[in-house]
């Protein structure tokens, strides 16, 4: 066989797999259906010449702290890869011009909410340097490999470390919600806004289970290390990983849609493309969605368990990305946002959860919360000298369109609803931004069944691989009896956002895939 890995899709995961094994000296291919490399990882000038945009993922503070960005860093600078940073990771930006920094100084940080309210500096000083002493555990948890010996040996010293009721108090802990971690620690309305819209980043909402935990890990997160982007868009670091694999031997092709993979006696032994080219390798590793994989993929083969689960994975809500090229730099109705790379515009817990159950519920919400990145400040290589782009992430769309919150767009398909709730979008925008109408170019705007259009595995404008809820996470990821991503078929790994760790710029199931295969 000439390839000892075949890898289904060029997303972080898929890059991140490839890369390590092609360093370790296999032979691999990497094979994307669509046009171009990168998944979710795609720059383009969509709104004027000279106004480079990340269309969907931009910010690199997972990779760079993961394992994954950890054993290829080195390598993916020599190869072009570099971080751009800023000091002033997020903010929030209420209706009423209150805005919140957060800033990568931890003790200026405390002093600043401890002066909004007497004890909410110290207790970010305690939830930030709580994630820090439990990082070992914490993060092998979210990133590692749950069904292995090393996770076991883990589980077995924490249980020594803490004892079993400790242990069991630990783990009830991390269980609640972004809602009762904000209300019941901080004081300040401005703090609870500040924190409360990370969650739906994480598939989540204020109210589910676990929120309140991966709230605190990305107060950590974005405090310890920031809200780097890369130098020239996430287009240029899929770059770099191809000059990467490549200079390994590794091979990558684009327009090359695998219409099945090759099952013989239980186990696999390569792809069939759509246009009947067959390619024989004894690992495959798929980066996509269960429907993808169970219902094309595996079409044919007898894996009722895993199929019939596949039809029940669920997926959560949709994303709507827009983006905006201005002449000049935004005037913020609030002082210090301009170095600021992500902006949330809410103005609190409530206002976050009503927009994720409105959405959750097919509705278009009356009031999205809605992240505003400012890569051109970290990056001046974005746009032309004086002028400006906005990244604008709604992370609570509908994946369906059942009505309208706010009960005046009556599309109810987004090929006729987009350009209205981008304008819902832009009026929200206006309100924060004194000088909008008189900087604005261009925009463009990209709603969840456009997302889907150009990746398959964004089903409905998901971006995190499907819902995030407790049943279909960790342990239980993508099925109740999943097993780091195995499946029945031997020789045939699933990666991706939905498999553990699941989504985001990690490339963790990648890295652990690699590992388990001897990277």
């Amino acid at each position: 066989m000439a390839y000892d890995h075949i890898i289904i899709g060029s997303g972080i995961n898929g890059l991140v797999a490839a890369a390590m094994l092609a360093r370790k000296g296999d032979r691999v291919l990497v094979l994307e259906r669509n046009d171009r490399l990168g998944g979710t990882l795609r720059t383009e000038e969509v709104t004027a010449p000279g106004f480079t945009h990340d269309v969907m993922a931009a910010t690199w503070v997972l990779f760079m702290t993961s394992p994954a960005g950890a054993a290829l860093g080195a390598d993916l600078a020599a190869h072009g890869m570099e971080y751009c940073h800023t000091p002033h990771p997020t903010a929030v930006l209420r209706p009423n011009g209150e805005a919140l920094v957060c800033t990568t100084d931890r003790a200026a940080n405390s002093a600043t909410w401890e002066a909004l309210a007497p004890g909410d500096g110290a207790a970010h000083a305690r939830d930030v340097g709580g994630i820090e002493a439990d990082a070992p555990f914490l993060f092998a948890l979210l990133g590692g490999s749950l069904w292995s010996w090393p996770m076991a040996r883990l589980m077995f010293g924490q249980m020594r470390k803490r004892g079993p009721r400790g242990l069991a108090a630990w783990m009830g802990s991390a269980l609640t919600p972004a809602r009762a971690w904000l209300e019941t620690t901080y004081q300040s309305p401005l703090v609870q806004a500040l924190w409360a819209p990370w969650v739906l980043h994480c598939g989540l909402t204020p109210e589910s289970t676990y929120s309140g935990q991966m709230g605190k890990v990305i107060a950590f997160a974005l405090e310890a290390a920031g809200a780097p982007v890369i130098k020239g868009g996430s287009g240029a670091a899929v770059k770099a990983f191809e000059s990467l694999i490549t200079s390994k031997r590794g091979e990558l092709r684009i327009n090359a849609d695998v219409d099945g993979i090759l099952v013989r006696d239980g186990r696999a032994r390569g792809v069939r493309l759509t246009g009947g080219e067959e390619i024989e390798s004894p690992s495959v590793l798929a980066s996509v969605a269960p429907g993808q994989l169970y219902d094309r993929l595996l079409k044919g083969v007898n894996l009722p368990q895993d199929q019939a689960a596949a039809k029940a994975f669920r997926h959560g809500r949709g994303n709507f990305q827009l983006h905006y090229a201005l002449s000049g730099q935004p005037e913020w109705i609030a002082p210090g946002l301009d170095q600021v790379a992500l902006i949330h515009l809410t103005d609190g817990i409530d206002t976050v959860s009503k927009s994720a159950n409105e959405a959750e519920r097919g509705m278009l919400p009356e009031t999205p919360t809605i992240c505003v990145g400012q890569p051109h400040r970290l990056d001046p290589s974005r746009c032309p000298e004086g002028k400006a782009i906005l990244w604008l992430q709604i992370p609570d769309a509908p994946r369906l369109i059942k009505g309208d919150a706010a009960g005046e767009i009556t599309a109810r398909d987004w090929a006729t609803a987009r350009e209205p709730f981008a304008d819902r979008l832009e009026a929200t925008l206006r309100r924060h931004i004194r000088n909008f109408d008189a900087i604005k170019m261009a925009r463009r705007a990209y709603s969840p069944a456009d997302l889907e259009e150009m990746n398959i595995n964004l089903v409905g404008g998901d971006p995190y691989g499907g819902a995030c809820s407790i049943d279909q996470f960790f342990l239980f990821r993508p099925f109740a009896h999943s097993t780091n991503g195995t499946c029945p078929v031997r020789g045939l790994i699933q990666i991706g956002a939905s498999t553990h760790p699941g989504h985001g710029l990690g490339g963790g199931s990648g890295f652990n895939a690699a590992k388990r295969l001897g990277a």
